[in-house]
């Protein structure tokens, strides 16, 4: 934006000063640069905003969906209001953005509201630079803006008095609505009911996956669940995010809304719509509204699609008529160590950009597999994509495709270079693959690394810790329990966890029992058969999995500290067979939240290793930390009918200990007190709350990532970062093609 403005240095100086501290609700100024005007000022008192230049800037900035603010609230209930219970009330402050812009510049011709003509009235307003709906893109009302419909299942249109009332009717009813909304559809039912939300569970095949609930207001979030201020203030922020808190004894949600563990899932109204459905006087308590998809596929945004896609799931369809350019499902916020940390960054966050200190090529990061999300880079600034999901077939993959050329042309940004995983059958591979474009492959943690370097403006080196469930070794291994020394464009592996046998691949990912069994292998030898820790396993699986173990047959070598978990997990009996990936590992951390006391000194101290204890070893000079002794551990203590929870919670006191004893060692050998953290295993929060005090405690500088994700969410922020200086380097051929980035 330019702005030309004519006055005494004081009164220019208290407009800047205006700039920054009167700056509207959603705007975001990153900097204000000064200069003296070319040309002569013009003498006058007029004040002028001039039209969009018809082509979009190298910088332009697309803001994201936001929730709805307090003033159009009040005018939605109003109603001498001309918008009352209007379910599409916007303004400058609130409302769709990022999901219904097609081209820069931002102006309404260039977003899917160009087929809705403003009626005089909308057209004073956004005429008006007085008014609060100036230039709102998405402006409308009841006379010439989008509408809502109600349809049955086949999708025939039922006439009603009112959507609305005819939707808590059916929620009531505990029928399964799909309801669509900002950037694409809802699963919606009554969340008090147990028999509704096991009817959605079976429809949509998702036995056990926590779902998504909504409350009326932040009164009612703390009645369902614990709330601090700092949630609080996340729960009504304009992004609106979902906020994982711990569920109060005695709630009103059914237990199968997130059956056996310690996170809920809570969000609070952002669209008009919701709120209208809160309005009525016998909408329940809590909604659960989960993703409008089917297991594995990306949420649904168009009527048609839905329709088709939602059949059988969906009782009743509420449809509206405005277009969905961009998919973008919400984003998921959990509180840990008093840091808010997004968990999944999607509405209210993309696209806004990432600044780092790097002077990165026009560059495209492509992402993993799991939780997928694509980065295209340049100059300053990265936009990481929305959440993907997991990219295994060929709808995530379509939308996948489809994203990145939606970003490319709305940043008029092609990249001159693209990074991907080292992981060669992942589909986001084969696409960089398919770029014709010099490609950079980065190894998994190392992109974790600095994707978490790139968010705190760190050059390094730095020593990391990432906790996993899978990224490619260039050994051939997998990894997944690393401690590296990195800096933004090569890296060195100096320690991990004890590599285990992963019996059958892939297939102990989704069979917690297989790692239990490798594990206690490990430990036991052969009598690890006999254990009574597996006799819930049958007979004849726990023989052929430990043959195959034995032989290494069908069973590569894994450092994962996901798998790591599974293991512990069902060695306790938690969870022999995962539904949905990390499972076993987050009813781990609630069964050991049971036992925890609320303060990590009393912990560690309390979990104390043995004086002498072997805590680790060195191996091809590379330092192991030995897992085998936390499975002889949690044996033994079993073995004496200690309670479960304590030994969940004594496995992350004993794996918290002996990390930051390793990362203590080799910073004191190697002079680098700056440690970065990262990981899909620090989803868990007792994990990275632990490791944020033990090593803090021992005077290193820690880092996390907060507005990058530390799963795999977030590892194409840092594709992008090292492929950019790599290619902007020019090094070696090695360097080019992935080979030789270890060093």
């Amino acid at each position: 934006m330019v702005i030309k403005a004519h006055a005494s240095d004081s009164a220019l100086l208290r407009f800047l000063d205006d700039l920054v501290n009167q700056a509207p609700p959603l705007a975001r100024i990153v900097s204000i640069e000064k200069r003296e005007p070319a040309d002569k000022p013009v003498e006058t008192d007029s004040f002028q905003i001039k039209a969009s230049e018809t082509t979009a800037t190298a910088q332009a900035i697309i803001p994201p969906d936001v929730a709805l603010c307090d003033d159009c609230l009040r005018e939605l209930h109003d109603p001498q209001d001309h918008r009352h219970r209007y379910p599409f009330i916007n303004c400058t402050n609130c409302g769709p953005r990022f999901s219904i812009i097609e081209t820069l510049p931002y102006d309404r011709p260039r977003t899917s509201m160009k087929v809705f003509p403003m009626c005089r009235l909308c057209t004073t307003e956004y005429g008006d630079p007085a008014n609060r709906r100036y230039h709102a893109q998405p402006n409308a009302c009841s006379q010439c803006g989008p509408r809502i419909s109600w349809h049955n299942a086949q999708g025939k249109r039922i006439e009603v008095a009112d959507v609305v009332r005819a939707a808590i009717d059916a929620i009531n009813d505990d029928k399964v609505l799909a309801i669509r909304g900002l950037g694409g559809f809802h699963l919606c039912v009554n969340a008090c009911s147990e028999a509704a939300v096991a009817l959605l569970r079976a429809r949509k095949n998702r036995p056990a996956k926590p779902l998504a609930v909504m409350v009326r207001d932040g009164d009612d979030a703390a009645r369902v669940c614990y709330l601090t201020n700092k949630e609080a203030a996340i729960l009504v922020s304009p992004e609106h995010p979902i906020i994982l808190l711990h569920p109060r004894p005695g709630h009103p949600l059914a237990e199968s809304v997130a059956p056996a563990l310690s996170d809920i899932g809570i969000m609070l109204p952002y669209t008009p719509l919701h709120h209208l459905l809160f309005s009525e006087p016998d909408c329940p308590t809590a909604l659960v509204m989960t993703s409008g998809n089917v297991a594995g596929e990306p949420i649904c945004t168009g009527n048609k699609e839905a329709l088709q896609r939602l059949r059988g799931i969906a009782d009743f369809f509420l449809l509206h008529d405005r277009h969905i350019v961009t998919r973008v499902d919400d984003s998921v916020v959990k509180v840990i160590a008093s840091q808010p940390r997004l968990m999944r960054r999607s509405r209210g966050y993309v696209p806004t950009p990432v600044f780092v200190p790097y002077e990165l090529p026009p560059i495209l990061g492509c992402g993993g597999g799991l939780k997928s999300t694509f980065s295209l880079g340049r100059g300053h600034t990265i936009f990481p994509s929305q959440h993907i999901g997991d990219l295994f077939n060929l709808a995530s993959y379509d939308f996948y495709q489809e994203s990145i050329d939606n970003l490319k042309r709305l940043f008029t940004l092609d990249p001159q270079a693209v990074a991907c995983d080292l992981h060669p059958d992942y589909l986001s591979t084969r696409y960089a693959e398919q770029c014709g474009l010099p490609l950079y492959r980065i190894q998994h943690h190392h992109a974790h690394t600095v994707a978490v370097m790139a968010e705190h403006g760190l050059r390094g080196p730095v020593l990391a810790v990432v906790l996993d469930g899978t990224g490619y070794g260039p050994d051939g291994t997998i990894w997944g329990g690393e401690l590296l020394q990195a800096d933004c464009v090569s890296y060195r592996r100096l320690g991990s966890l004890q590599p285990l046998h992963l019996p059958g691949g892939d297939a102990a990912s989704s069979e917690p029992w297989r790692m239990a069994l490798s594990a206690l292998y490990a430990t036991l030898g052969s009598d690890a058969e006999s254990s009574p820790l597996v006799d819930g396993i049958d007979q004849e699986r726990r023989r052929i999995v430990m043959q195959m173990v034995a032989s290494g047959f069908n069973s590569p070598l894994t450092s994962s500290c996901g798998r790591l978990f599974d293991a512990v997990a069902a060695l306790l009996g938690l969870q022999f067979v995962s539904s949905f990936e990390g499972e076993a590992a987050m009813r781990l951390e609630a069964c050991a939240r049971t036992a925890f006391s609320g303060n990590w000194s009393d912990e560690l101290d309390t979990n104390a290793e043995p004086a002498g204890d072997i805590r680790f070893l060195e191996k091809d000079r590379r330092w192991e930390i030995i897992s085998s002794e936390f499975v002889k551990r949690v044996v033994h203590t079993s073995k004496f009918g200690t309670d479960r929870s304590v030994v969940a919670l004594q496995f992350h006191s004993w794996l918290i200990s002996r990390i930051s004893h390793l990362v203590e060692k080799i910073s004191g050998t190697s002079g680098i007190k700056e440690i970065v953290l990262s990981g899909g295993c620090l989803q868990n929060g007792l994990l990275l709350e632990g490791l944020l005090f033990s090593l803090s405690r021992r005077g290193l500088s820690v880092y996390t990532g907060s507005a990058i994700p530390n799963n795999d969410g977030g590892i194409s922020v840092g594709q992008a970062v090292i492929g950019g200086l790599q290619h902007v380097s020019r090094g070696t051929h090695e360097s080019r093609t992935g080979r030789g980035q270890s060093r």
